[in-house]
């Protein structure tokens, strides 16, 4: 008897930190035999029209489309245009962090679409973001499971759980003292209140808008992963046993892009000609190129981008140094020292604006990323077999730059010790000694050993007969048996 093909839509928040591994997902489910649907606005249906119509020439058997949602901007009170957190981010005015927080309470105007949608086409499953709390309701309304996607790592929800059961940040007198999270297995995770980032009145409108993300968790139908179980095995245990929520480990998924249009293609269209910049690389030898790039919100002063044009020069290692344009960036380019690229020109790269970071992590000459700890970039570069300089910034940063640095050792923290608000400068000496700590010397080796290991494990895990591979196999056959 011939199965009904499994449905999947998947619903990521509107910024390519979040859509791009939610397309990787959207793929890779459709690779293996579903029926995947991406839901979003107008303006982000853009973004993610070419890689899939590029995935469809390649996989003409594969079902991937979208469906487009109405989001008026301008009724629901935000700027004209305003579809995608990135956009708020490069948003010339002071209240940008209020503007984000309306963004995300608006988005559940969509929550009529959404359910009208599921009633329609009836799918197997609903993928969500965590950023849209009121999806779990929608989709129990027509017997159709709802899982979250956090797009972080089970280790940094169990440090969230567990602040949020012991509150040990209550205990502390300053937001700079240090204290240990309690409860987790293994390692000591000492960190401090600014760098846990907590939520403290959930009485406001963000505040309450949390507590709904974490309920909506606990009813939904469990929690998909970009990760795979070998690299936090005893995290994953503690979260099945201790939150009582089940997890399906599934990435790296940037590993699912296997050809190099693909790899080139994710996210943006790269300011720099993509065989250009590998034919740079080709130039250096295996291992000695520094990786740097803070994702795609971060924004530096151009104070803090001159210390790090001085510490990458004084380090005298090659590097790639990705810059995005924001409004720090004026065309006569003061963040730059006079001379700074006639300098480094054979020792350096700027590319300003949006990177072909996969391609670039998985090139022989490159020997180290300085990240802000992202989790996307993090899974890339541990799928990269690379060790890395961790700058958190915010959000879930810092417990990101705790498993990077602590639990797995492959990690070298520049001196980020406090949210990037705060407005701590990272002077060119620490610049310069994180990026020589981690090319140069013996204690840098063994994290390259170890860091290759993880790359080799990451690999494996989306194998046929791998952890991650096998995953989506009992996913899908469970969604199977509820048919």
């Amino acid at each position: 008897m011939n199965r009904e093909k499994i449905h999947i839509l998947f619903f990521p928040f509107m910024a390519h930190g979040h859509m791009i591994p939610v397309l990787d997902m959207a793929k890779l489910f459709a690779s293996r035999g579903a029926k995947s649907t991406l839901l979003t606005t107008p303006i982000n249906a853009k973004i993610l029209e070419k890689p899939i119509e590029a995935f469809k020439v390649q996989n003409p058997d594969f079902e991937i489309g979208i469906k487009i949602f109405n989001f008026p901007c301008v009724e629901l009170g935000l700027p004209e245009g305003c579809e995608n957190g990135d956009f708020i981010n490069s948003y010339q005015k002071s209240d940008s962090s209020n503007l984000f927080v309306k963004f995300i309470l608006s988005t559940k105007y969509m929550k009529h679409q959404l359910e009208s949608f599921i009633e329609t086409t009836r799918p197997s499953a609903l993928v969500a973001d965590m950023f849209f709390p009121w999806a779990t309701e929608s989709a129990e309304k027509f017997g159709v499971p709802r899982l979250v996607f956090h797009g972080t790592s089970v280790f940094a929800l169990c440090c969230s759980y567990n602040m949020r059961i012991h509150k040990p940040h209550k205990k502390v007198s300053t937001s700079s003292t240090p204290f240990v999270i309690p409860g987790l297995p293994g390692e000591e995770i000492v960190i401090t209140r600014d760098q846990a980032n907590v939520v403290f009145d959930e009485e406001t409108p963000f505040g309450k808008f949390w507590k709904e993300v974490r309920e909506s968790e606990i009813s939904s139908f469990g929690v998909l992963v970009n990760s795979f179980y070998e690299l936090e095995s005893a995290y994953a245990d503690f979260y099945s046993s201790s939150v009582a929520k089940r997890v399906w480990h599934i990435g790296p998924l940037s590993l699912s892009n296997k050809e190099f249009a693909e790899k080139a293609g994710r996210g943006k269209k790269a300011t720099i000609d993509e065989e250009e910049c590998l034919i740079w690389l080709d130039s250096k030898t295996p291992g000695s190129v520094v990786y740097m790039s803070f994702g795609s919100r971060t924004s530096f002063t151009n104070e803090q981008l001159l210390e790090i044009a001085y510490g990458l020069e004084s380090s005298g290692q090659n590097f790639i140094w990705v810059v995005r344009k924001n409004e720090n960036q004026g065309e006569n380019e003061e963040w730059l020292p006079k001379g700074f690229e006639e300098r480094t020109t054979r020792k350096g790269l700027i590319i300003r604006g949006w990177a072909p970071q996969v391609l670039i992590l998985d090139h022989i000459a490159v020997g180290g990323f300085v990240t802000h700890c992202g989790w996307n970039s993090a899974m890339e570069g541990i799928a990269a077999g690379l060790p890395m300089v961790t700058w958190p910034m915010g959000a879930e940063q810092f417990y990101n730059e705790k498993q990077l640095t602590k639990v797995l050792r492959i990690g070298v923290n520049v001196g980020a010790t406090e949210l990037v608000k705060k407005g701590k400068l990272i002077s060119r000496e620490e610049v310069d000694k994180a990026v020589r700590e981690v090319i140069v010397g013996e204690e840098a080796e063994e994290r390259r050993i170890r860091a290759k290991k993880l790359g080799e494990m990451a690999k494996d895990a989306v194998e046929k007969g791998g952890s991650s591979y096998n995953n989506v196999n009992k996913f899908m056959k469970e969604l199977n048996s509820r048919k």
